[in-house]
């Protein structure tokens, strides 16, 4: 039932994010997703709040097959070798890309959207958790650790402005970017903004940041005895 319910809201993100696309969100209703859906404008409503909140779907799964991705990076590789195997175009079905397209259009038209721009934004923030998550994990530090909540913000945001950037580029410059640019942009962005080193390969650390036994004192010992 609930895998019915998240294919439906999935059908529903496609249909609105098409029509955003091609005539905006304002020119957008309720009827006119609904019709595009394949389904009543009344199970609209009963999923979404509000018509911008249709494209929110999109956007989480786009969020959650690029984290998804980024757990299977081998500790042994720099962030460069990960990402460039990870955007190859050949790893993605046609639907992740047709998908990935209707996201670049909506991204670039957030400027002039900012209910949209809202939707988009809460995206990201929901995956500051899973950030933390991925680099506590890769460098053996608690998720929680205030160090490793900060470097996951900051991470966010800069794949968040390297996003926004290429689609804006994208969509109203009509320019055209390489797997390798792309790589290249966000791995710098990544890397600016990071101050632990989860980039680079990480060795092992199965007891996590435990510090050594202190060193017992020769005053110590005589104690002791």
């Amino acid at each position: 039932m609930i895998r019915r319910i998240e294919t439906s809201r999935l059908t529903v993100a496609r249909a609105a994010a098409r029509l955003f696309a091609e005539q905006g969100v304002s020119a957008t209703s309720g009827s006119d997703i609904a019709a595009a859906a394949g389904i009543s404008e009344r199970t609209v409503w009963r999923y979404f709040r509000n018509k911008e909140s249709c494209v929110a779907p999109l956007f989480t799964q786009i969020w959650q097959r690029f984290y998804r991705e980024l757990r299977a990076w081998p500790l042994a590789e720099p962030i460069e070798v990960h990402l460039a195997n990870q955007f190859a175009l050949d790893k993605h079905s046609p639907e992740e890309i047709a998908d990935m397209v209707l996201v670049v259009r909506l991204i670039a038209a957030l400027p002039d959207e900012p209910d949209l721009r809202s939707i988009w934004l809460h995206a990201y923030h929901d995956g500051e958790e899973e950030m933390a998550a991925l680099i506590g994990d890769r460098l053996g530090r608690s998720h929680h650790d205030f160090d490793v909540r900060l470097c996951a913000a900051a991470v966010m945001g800069a794949v968040r402005t390297v996003d926004e950037t290429i689609s804006r580029a994208a969509v109203r410059d009509a320019r055209a970017f390489t797997t390798t640019e792309v790589v290249a942009q966000m791995s710098r962005a990544i890397r600016a903004v990071s101050h632990l080193p989860f980039c680079d390969p990480v060795t092992p650390r199965p007891f996590g940041d435990a510090a050594p036994p202190p060193a017992v004192t020769k005053a110590a010992k005589r104690q002791r005895k």
